[in-house]
C-alpha cells in the first residue's frame, strides 16, 4: 500500500510548487513508509510513498517508468490478477524487468488506456502522466476501498491520497457549509463532497483526464443491478456459486512478498475469511481485540473458537477503556477531513497491534452492505412487512418521546429504536432510510449552523446519494444505496486511515467486483427473512463454522464516551472546543444551540448526544489543527 500526490500546475512549476510537492509527500510517509519520490515534467508534478507488498526491491519503487520514459507512474493500491494480465502481455511481445504489479499496471493502461481499468481486479488509486501530450490520466477503483481527492482552483489542479498532502500546497480552505450540514447528521462525509469548497473525492468506479488545464471525468463501472432480471438460480445453487466465488476472492487476496494474517473478531464475516484464508497458508496469524471492562461486548471466546477450528496462529489484544482513551488524541492528530465514527479507536489500535506481526490483513468489511447486515435492515424489512408488534410500536410513538433515550443503556437504548422505528413509519421510503442512516435530524442539524443551509444544493446532493430508490422499488435498493453512501463514506474511509496510519494493508474479499456483481443478483428473499439477516452468507457457511457463533446475542461495542465527557475529556467540552467563549469566536456555530446540546447530554434523556457531542468535538479540533 502507498500514497500518491500530484499537482498540474496552469504553467510550469516553480520552485515553491516543487517544495510543497515534497512537503505533501512527506505527509504520506505513513502510508508508504519503505521509500518515497518524486518527479517533475513541465507543469507537472507527481508524488508517492511506497509500503512495499508485491517485489520488494528498488526496482519496483515509484514514480515508475515505462521502458521508453514517456509515461510515469504513481499507484496506490493492489492489482490481485497482475499475473494473469503479465502472461498475456508477455504473448504479445512484452519484457518485463519486475515482479510487480505496479509494471503490469503501466503496460496495460498504455496497451488499452481506460478500457483497461475494466481488466483490473483490485483496488487501488493511481495517476499516469503521458510526457507526449502532457495529460493526466487518474483513476480509482469500483467501489472506493482507496481515496483519491481532487482540487481545483484557478492555479491548478491536485490529487492525493489524503486531504493533508493536498494541504500542503498553497490552497483556498473555504468550508463547505452544505456538506458540514451532511457531517452534523452522519458524523462523516457522504459521497464525493469534501469539507473544502474547491475540493472533492473522485467517485468510486470512476476515472478523470488532466489535459489543457481542465479536468474531465467518467465512470467505467456501476453495480449491474436490474430488477427486472430475475434471478434463475435455486437457492442451493445460489449457495454453492457464493461460495465458489468467495473462495476465488480469498485466493486472490493471498498474494504478498511480506507477512498477511487475518482479523478474526467472532463475527460470520472475519470467520468466514479466515476459515477460506486458512486453506492458503500453512498457519494463518489471526487478530482479535476484546475489550476488558466491558465484557458484554468482548466477542473473543468466539474468535479464539473459530482459530482453534482452523488452527490459525492467534493474538488477542485485551483492552481497557484507558487504552482507547489513550488514543483519542492519536486518531484526531491523523484526521485531516471530519470523521467521527468511534469505533475508529478500535480498529486504530486493532491495526498498530497487527502490524507489528504482519504487513497485511484481510477483514470481513463489506458483508453488511451486501447482504443486509445491519439492524436498520431489520427494521426497513419489519416496515416493509408489518406485524402486530410494528402496529404496537408505532402507535405508542408518544410514549417513546416521553421516556429517556440512550445508547449508555439496554433498556433506554430499546426506547431510541422503538422511538425511531415510529418517527420513520410515517416517513416515504428515502427520507426513512435518511432516517436510519443519521445521528441528528436535519432540523437540529440546521439549528446548529450560523450560516443559512443552502437547501437546493443539499437536495441535489442528497437526491443523487438515495439516487437507487424507486417507486416500489426492492430491498435491493437499501443494500445499494448503502454501497454507495456508508461502506464507502464511512466503513472503508475508517479502515482506510486507521490501517494507513500504522502502516498497514487492509484487503477485503468481500468486495470483490465478481462477488459483488453476483449478490446484486440475487432476490432480496435470499438475504433477508423474518428470522434471519445475511440469510445466504451464514447458510451457505453454516457446516464449516462453529454452530456456536450461530446462537450468540450480537452486541455492537459502544466507546465509552459519555463517561469520558464527565471525566477525561470534559475540560475539551467546557473549556476548549466547545466552550461558548471558542464557539463564539470561531463563529461557525451558534453557541445557544450548542449549550442545549452539552446540557441534553448530562440530562436523564441524552438521546444521540453523545454522538453528536464526538462530531462536534472531532470537527472542532480538526479546524483547530488545520484551519485555524
Amino acid at each position: 500500500m502507498c500514497g500518491i500526490s500530484g499537482i498540474v500546475s496552469k504553467q510550469d512549476l516553480s520552485k515553491s510548487d516543487i517544495e510543497r510537492l515534497d512537503a505533501s509527500v512527506a505527509t504520506l510517509k505513513k502510508r508508504g513508509p519503505d521509500s518515497s519520490g518524486t518527479y517533475t515534467h513541465n507543469n507537472v508534478g507527481l508524488g508517492h510513498t511506497r509500503l512495499a507488498i508485491l517485489d520488494t526491491s528498488n526496482a519496483a519503487s515509484q514514480p515508475f517508468f515505462s521502458e521508453d520514459q514517456n509515461y510515469v507512474l504513481v499507484f496506490n493500491g493492489e492489482i490481485y490478477n497482475f499475473m494473469d494480465l503479465r502472461r498475456d502481455l508477455e504473448k504479445e511481445g512484452l519484457v518485463f524487468k519486475t515482479h510487480s504489479d505496479t509494471e503490469v499496471l503501466l503496460a496495460q493502461y498504455i496497451r488499452d488506456k481506460e478500457k483497461c481499468l475494466e481488466k483490473f481486479m483490485g483496488f487501488f488509486a493511481f495517476a499516469v502522466l503521458d510526457k507526449r501530450d502532457n495529460s493526466v490520466f487518474i483513476a480509482r477503483d469500483r467501489f472506493g476501498i482507496k481515496p483519491l481527492y481532487i482540487y481545483q482552483d484557478e492555479k491548478q489542479i491536485l490529487f492525493a491520497s489524503e486531504l493533508k498532502a493536498i494541504m500542503a500546497f498553497d490552497i483556498k480552505k473555504n468550508i463547505n457549509h452544505t456538506v458540514l450540514f451532511q457531517y452534523l447528521q452522519f458524523n462523516y462525509i457522504p459521497g464525493k463532497q469534501c469539507i473544502f469548497k474547491d475540493a472533492s473525492k473522485l467517485e468510486p468506479g470512476h476515472y478523470a483526464v488532466i489535459k489543457n488545464n481542465e479536468i474531465t471525468t467518467a465512470s467505467y463501472y456501476k453495480i449491474p443491478y436490474d430488477r427486472s432480471e430475475k434471478c434463475s438460480l435455486t437457492y442451493p445453487q445460489a449457495q454453492k456459486k457464493l461460495m465458489e466465488l468467495l473462495e476465488k476472492s480469498v485466493e486472490r487476496r493471498m498474494i504478498s512478498d511480506v507477512p498477511l494474517g487475518a482479523f478474526l473478531s467472532g463475527g460470520t464475516d472475519s470467520s468466514i475469511i479466515t476459515a477460506l484464508a486458512s486453506r492458503q497458508t500453512k498457519r494463518l496469524n489471526t487478530f482479535s481485540i476484546g475489550y476488558q471492562d466491558e465484557p458484554m461486548f468482548d466477542e473473543t471466546s468466539y474468535a479464539e473458537e473459530v482459530a482453534k477450528k482452523f488452527d490459525t496462529e492467534h493474538t488477542v489484544f485485551k483492552l481497557t477503556n484507558k487504552d482507547l482513551l489513550d488514543v483519542v488524541f492519536e486518531v484526531l492528530d491523523y484526521t485531516d477531513e471530519p470523521f467521527a465514527d468511534s469505533s475508529s479507536l478500535a480498529v486504530y489500535i486493532l491495526s498498530r497491534e497487527t502490524r507489528k506481526k504482519v504487513t497485511v490483513a484481510l477483514s470481513g468489511d463489506g458483508a453488511d452492505e451486501l447482504f443486509s447486515g445491519y439492524s436498520k435492515h431489520k427494521a426497513e424489512f419489519l416496515m416493509r412487512n408489518p406485524t402486530a408488534a410494528n402496529a404496537m410500536i408505532t402507535n405508542l410513538d408518544w410514549l417513546w418521546k416521553k421516556l429517556p433515550q440512550s445508547r449508555n443503556s439496554a433498556v433506554a437504548n430499546n426506547i431510541r429504536q422503538f422511538e425511531k422505528f415510529a418517527t420513520a413509519s410515517k416517513l416515504t421510503t428515502k427520507n426513512r432510510y435518511w432516517k436510519w442512516a443519521s445521528l441528528m435530524n436535519e432540523r437540529t442539524a440546521e439549528s446548529m449552523l450560523k450560516e443559512e443551509v443552502d437547501y437546493d444544493l443539499y437536495q441535489k446532493e442528497k437526491a443523487i446519494l438515495l439516487a437507487p430508490f424507486t417507486k416500489n422499488g426492492d430491498f435491493n435498493e437499501v443494500l445499494m444505496t448503502d454501497m454507495n453512501m456508508v461502506l464507502e463514506g464511512d466503513m472503508l474511509t475508517k479502515v482506510d486511515r486507521m490501517s494507513m496510519a500504522n502502516s498497514l494493508e487492509v484487503r477485503v474479499p468481500f468486495l470483490d467486483h465478481e462477488l459483488v456483481n453476483f449478490a446484486f443478483s440475487l432476490p432480496e428473499e435470499f438475504k433477508i427473512c423474518s428470522t434471519h439477516r445475511k440469510r445466504i452468507l451464514q447458510d451457505t457457511f453454516r457446516d464449516i463454522l462453529p454452530e456456536r457463533l450461530y446462537k450468540r446475542p450480537k452486541h455492537g461495542f459502544e466507546v465509552p464516551l459519555k463517561s469520558w465527557f464527565s471525566s477525561d475529556l470534559k475540560n475539551l467540552i467546557d473549556n476548549d472546543l466547545l466552550s461558548r467563549k471558542f464557539i463564539e469566536e470561531q463563529g461557525i456555530f451558534n453557541p445557544d444551540k450548542i449549550d442545549e446540546l452539552k446540557f441534553k447530554l448530562n440530562s436523564s434523556n441524552p438521546q444521540e448526544s453523545t454522538g453528536n457531542i464526538w462530531g462536534l468535538i472531532v470537527f472542532q479540533y480538526w479546524w483547530k489543527k488545520w484551519i485555524n
